[in-house]
C-alpha cells in the first residue's frame, strides 16, 4: 500500500470512529431524554385570578389533583379541586410565605408575620405552632417551642425534618425531633462554605429539596444556592450581578430569586423577578428564561407571557407547572393542556380594584403632620424624567405623585398596610431610597431615621451596621510606656431591611425626607399604578387653573416642520399625514408660579372655518394610569426634559395613542378630508376637568 492509499485508509477509519463516538453519544442522550424528558409547556393560562379577591398568592404546592396557595395578605390558605373549585381551607395566619407537603400530607407553612412554623391539617384546617414563640422575633435554637426565627419564608421537607429559610436572621435551619438547630449561615452577606457556620446569606425566601441536598433561593444574593446535609454550602447558579442572563450555571445572572421548585425529573424551576426560568431542561446544565422578561400579564403563548413578581412553584403529577403570581393576584400554569382559563390582558385589567374604589377604602390624610394641612404638589403621573436629545436618550415617566416636604421632616404612611415584598426597601442611601407597600410606594426617604441617620426606635426597620474600631486615646506610665487605649465601637449602617408581614398603621413614621425635598407617592399595586391624584383623598386640595399651551407645531411623516404656526394669520396647507406636538404644562392652586406640571390629557379636534365640528375631541394622551414603560417616546417628542433641577419642558405628540399598556404611533391624516379651509384644535386638560385649547388654521 502507498503512502497515499494508507492516508485515505487512516482517514476512513478515523471518520467511521468518529461517526461511532457521535452514534454513541447521542443514542446515550436520546435514552437519557427518552427516561427523564422535561415537560413538554406550550402555553400558559390562568386558574384563579382577583375576581376571587385574592390578595397575595405566594406559596404554592400541589398533589393528588389539587393545589393549595398561600395568600400572604389576607392570611387565607386556598384549596383547589381539580383546578377549578376554589375555596378558603383557612384564616386562620397572619402573613402566609411558602407551604409545603409534610410526610403526613399535611401543610408545613412559614407564617412570617407571626415569625413561626405551623401546620396545617388538611382534612380538618386546624392549625398548630410547631416551632417559633407566636409574635416574637429573634433567634434562638433549641426546644421547637422556645425557638425565635425572624419572619421565616420559605420552608422545605425531607423525610422528618422540615428545613426553614430564617429569612432576616439569613441563616437555614432545620427543625427535627421537637428541636431547632442552624444548619447554615451566619451574617447578612455572601460567602460559600464547606462548614455552615462560616456561610453567608442574603435574604434566603424560597427553599427545595435537590438530590437529597437543600436549594436556596437566595434573593439578596440573586444567586441559587445549595446546602448539603453536613452544612457544606456552595453556589449552584448565579455570579451576583443584577441581571437576566441565560447560560451556564457560574456565568448566568439572576435579578431576585424568590422561589425554587424541582419537578419529578430532576429540572429546577426558579421565580426570578418578573420571569420563570430553569434548570436542567437541556442535556447539559443551562440556565435558562422560559416565560418573556417584561413585567405585566399574558397567557398564551409560554415565551410571549408575562408575570409580575412570581413568588411560588409547584408542579404535580402530570407536569404541570403552578406559579403564584403575586403582583397579578393570579395562580397561572405552565401546560400543555386545556386545564385553567386562557385571559387576555384587557380581562385582566378590568379586574383590578379602580380608582374610585381604591380612594374610599382609606381615611384623606397628607404623607406629613398635621394631616389635613395641604401641601404643594411637585410632580405628577407620567411626567418625562431625564431629557429626550436623540433616539439613544435614556428617559423614563414618573410614575407617582410627589408632596413637597422640608429637608429632614418626617414622612407618615397614608393607609394602614403590611409589607408583603421580601425586599420591599431598594436604593439604600441614594436619592431614590424607597419602601414598596402592596399599593403605595414611598420614595426619597431615608427610612427608619432622622436626618443625621440615627435610628428611629422601630425594630420593625432592620438595619445592618458595619462595625469600626475606633482609637479614641492612650494612657501611658509614668516611664512613658504605652499602658491602655480607650477604643469604641463606631458603626456605619450597609443597608435596611422591613420584613414580610410587618404591619404599619397611618400616620406611623417612615422616616424623614432626603435632600430632594418631597415624598413620591406611587398609589396602586406594582404594574397597576394608577393616578394618585385620582386614587388618594387629599384634604383641602383643588385646581382651578387651567393648563397652558405654550406653542403646537406640525410635522410629517418623517419629522419635517411643516410652516410656521406661531404667526397670527398662519393658514398651513396640509395634505397627508402630519405629526401634531404641542407643547404645554399645568399649574396648580397653592403652588409656586415657577411650578411646571404634566398635563392630565391631551387631544385634539378638527373643525370646518365655522367651527363646526366634524367629530368630538380626540382624546390620544391619557394619564389615568401609569403607562407602558416603552411608551415615553411615543408620549413625548424631542427637546422634552424634567428633572430635580433645571428646565421643564413637556413636548406632547398629540397624534400618537397612549393609554396604560396600549400605546401606538398614529397620525392626522389631513388627505382625508375635502379640500376647504378648516381649524385644528388642540386640547389640554387637567385632572380637575379645567381645559385650555389652542387653534391653528390650515387648508386641504
Amino acid at each position: 500500500m502507498n503512502k497515499r492509499a494508507f492516508l485515505i485508509f487512516k482517514n476512513s477509519i478515523s471518520n467511521v470512529g468518529l461517526l461511532l463516538l457521535i452514534s454513541l453519544v447521542l443514542s446515550a442522550s436520546c435514552a437519557r431524554l427518552e427516561k427523564s424528558a422535561p415537560a413538554a409547556f406550550s402555553k400558559v393560562r390562568t386558574i384563579l385570578n382577583n375576581q376571587e379577591k385574592f390578595g397575595e398568592p405566594f406559596g404554592i404546592a400541589a398533589k393528588n389533583g389539587e393545589v393549595f396557595v398561600a395568600d400572604g395578605e389576607t392570611g387565607k390558605i386556598w384549596r383547589a379541586s381539580g383546578n377549578q373549585t376554589f375555596a378558603v381551607l383557612t384564616d386562620k395566619f397572619h402573613t402566609p410565605s411558602q407551604i409545603a407537603f409534610d410526610v403526613n400530607g399535611d401543610l408545613i407553612v412559614a407564617d412570617s408575620g407571626t415569625h413561626t412554623i405551623k401546620r396545617l391539617k388538611i382534612e380538618s384546617g386546624a392549625v398548630e405552632t410547631i416551632a417559633g414563640v407566636e409574635n416574637q422575633k429573634g433567634y434562638a435554637n433549641g426546644n421547637a417551642n422556645l425557638a425565635l426565627f425572624n419572619a421565616p419564608i420559605g420552608v422545605a421537607v425531607f423525610e422528618n425534618k422540615i428545613y426553614v429559610a430564617d429569612t432576616y436572621n439569613d441563616k437555614i435551619r432545620v427543625v427535627e425531633n421537637g428541636r431547632v438547630a442552624t444548619v447554615a449561615g451566619s451574617e447578612q452577606g455572601f460567602a460559600d462554605a464547606e462548614n455552615g457556620a462560616s456561610a453567608k446569606f442574603d435574604t434566603p425566601c424560597g427553599l427545595a429539596i435537590w438530590k437529597n441536598n437543600l436549594l436556596v433561593a437566595d434573593a439578596g444574593n440573586r444567586r441559587l444556592r445549595v446546602v448539603e446535609a453536613s452544612g457544606k454550602t456552595w453556589t449552584l447558579a448565579g455570579n451576583g450581578a443584577e441581571d437576566l442572563l441565560d447560560g451556564v450555571p457560574h456565568e448566568s445572572s439572576f435579578v431576585e430569586p424568590l422561589a425554587v421548585h424541582v419537578d419529578g425529573k430532576n429540572v429546577i424551576y426558579v421565580a426570578d423577578g418578573n420571569s420563570i426560568r430553569a434548570v436542567g431542561r437541556r442535556f447539559f446544565p443551562f440556565v435558562e428564561t422560559l416565560s418573556n422578561t417584561k413585567r405585566g400579564f399574558s397567557d398564551g403563548v409560554l415565551r410571549a407571557t408575562r408575570f409580575n413578581r412570581p413568588s411560588g412553584l409547584a408542579s404535580d403529577e402530570r407536569g404541570n407547572l403552578f406559579v403564584a403570581d403575586a403582583e397579578n393576584q393570579a395562580v397561572r400554569v405552565l401546560t400543555a393542556t386545556e386545564i385553567g382559563t386562557e385571559i387576555t390582558r384587557e380581562a385582566n385589567a378590568e379586574m383590578r380594584v379602580t380608582a374610585k374604589e381604591f380612594r374610599q377604602s382609606a381615611a384623606p390624610r397628607w404623607t406629613f403632620d398635621p394631616p389635613d394641612n395641604r401641601r404643594e404638589i411637585a410632580g405628577t403621573l407620567g411626567e418625562i424624567r431625564g431629557e429626550i436629545v436623540d433616539a439613544s436618550s435614556r428617559v423614563w415617566f414618573h410614575n407617582g405623585l410627589d408632596v413637597a416636604g422640608g429637608y429632614g421632616e418626617t414622612a407618615r404612611f397614608v393607609r394602614a398596610e403590611k409589607v408583603l415584598h421580601p425586599l420591599a426597601v431598594e436604593n439604600f442611601a441614594t436619592a431614590r431610597e424607597l419602601i414598596r407597600m402592596p399599593t403605595i410606594g414611598y420614595i426619597h426617604i431615608r427610612l427608619g431615621r432622622d436626618k443625621d441617620d440615627e435610628i428611629f426606635n422601630d425594630n420593625r426597620f432592620i438595619f445592618n451596621k458595619e462595625l469600626d474600631v475606633v482609637s479614641r486615646g492612650d494612657w501611658f506610665g509614668k516611664d512613658g510606656r504605652l499602658t491602655g487605649s480607650r477604643k469604641v465601637l463606631k458603626g456605619k449602617i450597609k443597608n435596611v431591611r422591613v420584613p414580610r408581614g410587618a404591619k404599619f398603621e397611618a400616620g406611623e413614621a417612615i422616616g424623614t425626607l432626603n435632600a430632594l425635598n418631597h415624598v413620591h407617592l406611587i398609589a396602586g399595586r406594582v404594574g397597576a399604578e394608577m393616578n394618585a391624584l385620582d386614587a388618594l383623598a387629599f384634604p383641602g386640595i383643588n385646581d382651578s387653573i387651567a393648563p397652558i399651551i405654550e406653542r403646537v407645531t406640525l410635522y410629517d411623516e418623517g419629522w419635517q416642520l411643516i410652516g410656521e404656526t406661531r404667526l397670527p394669520d398662519a393658514r398651513i396647507k396640509l395634505g397627508g399625514k402630519t405629526r401634531i406636538v404641542a407643547r404645554a404644562f399645568d399649574r396648580m392652586d397653592g403652588n409656586a408660579d415657577r411650578r411646571r406640571l404634566g398635563v392630565y390629557r391631551i387631544g385634539y379636534q378638527i373643525l370646518r372655518a365655522d367651527e363646526t365640528p366634524l367629530a368630538n375631541i380626540n382624546w390620544t394622551i391619557s394619564f389615568d394610569r401609569n403607562p407602558d414603560a416603552d411608551a415615553v417616546k411615543y408620549v413625548y417628542a424631542a427637546g422634552s426634559k424634567s428633572g430635580a433641577s433645571g428646565e421643564t419642558i413637556f413636548n406632547y405628540i398629540a397624534t400618537n395613542r397612549v393609554s396604560g399598556d396600549d400605546f401606538r404611533e398614529d397620525f392626522f391624516d389631513a388627505g382625508a378630508l375635502e379640500n376647504g379651509s378648516y381649524i385644528l384644535r388642540v386640547f389640554a386638560a387637567d385632572f380637575f376637568g379645567n381645559l385650555t385649547s389652542e387653534d391653528i388654521n390650515f387648508v386641504r
